[in-house]
């Protein structure tokens, strides 16, 4: 099962993608984390995505394409992604249709998170990193703390999280990747979810969605929760 997560910067889509990650054995695949490392391997695409994200501008969709398309062709993630920001755009929507086409593989359902735009710039302003164990945290709605694997959290702060690049992001959002919705609405794959909820409240609703889609994985879910 492939599953893609929508919904503008900042609506949680990272967080759910973990959830889902954990309880189905499936694999996120964030544009933004094989974007980051790229640039953490400082090659030459790497500094030319730096420069791009820094300016608050969407990546290329060929750059972006060829990056899932080395992950679509590894038969390890076969029918078990969830796409969290891909695709953004009609045409790497189509794009992806022929890569799951070509790779014998199919999109289960599209999860799009709607959120209020003042909120969510302030989850973003507030997010921290974790550079050791990876957990994502924010200052004011989910402070750090140590954990059960006892990670003292060496915080970081992503560059592009600042007031004018998240205005401009919100922008693009709304002028390019919306129209995406009524494509997966046509293919009746869509499923419209409230983004202000309680994080536990979003994912049940999830639960609900994907015993719909699969009672095998939907009987794993119920275990996890017990």
């Amino acid at each position: 099962m492939n599953i893609i997560l929508f919904g503008p910067p900042g609506a949680g889509k990272g967080t759910q993608g973990d959830y889902l990650v954990k309880d189905f054995n499936l694999f996120k695949i964030s544009t933004g984390d094989l974007l980051r490392k790229e640039i953490d391997n400082k090659t030459s695409l790497g500094n030319e995505i730096k420069s791009i994200i820094e300016r608050g501008s969407l990546v290329s969709d060929n750059i972006t394409n060829r990056l899932i398309e080395n992950v679509l062709s590894d038969k390890k993630y076969y029918n078990r992604l969830i796409f969290d920001g891909y695709p953004r755009t009609i045409n790497q929507t189509q794009k992806l249709d022929e890569m799951i086409i070509k790779y014998d593989q199919k999109i289960s359902c599209v999860l799009s998170l709607k959120v209020d735009q003042e909120i969510v710039t302030k989850r973003i302003l507030g997010r921290q990193i974790c550079s050791k164990c990876g957990l994502i945290f924010n200052k004011f709605f989910n402070p750090p703390k140590v954990v059960e694997n006892k990670c003292e959290h060496d915080l970081t702060t992503r560059s592009d999280d600042n007031v004018d690049i998240i205005k401009k992001r919100f922008k693009t959002y709304h002028q390019e990747t919306l129209p995406i919705l009524s494509y997966y609405q046509k293919q009746n794959l869509l499923h419209e979810i409230d983004g202000m909820k309680e994080i536990g409240i979003i994912y049940k609703e999830i639960g609900g969605i994907i015993k719909g889609l699969d009672t095998w994985l939907y009987i794993i879910y119920l275990y996890n929760e017990q």
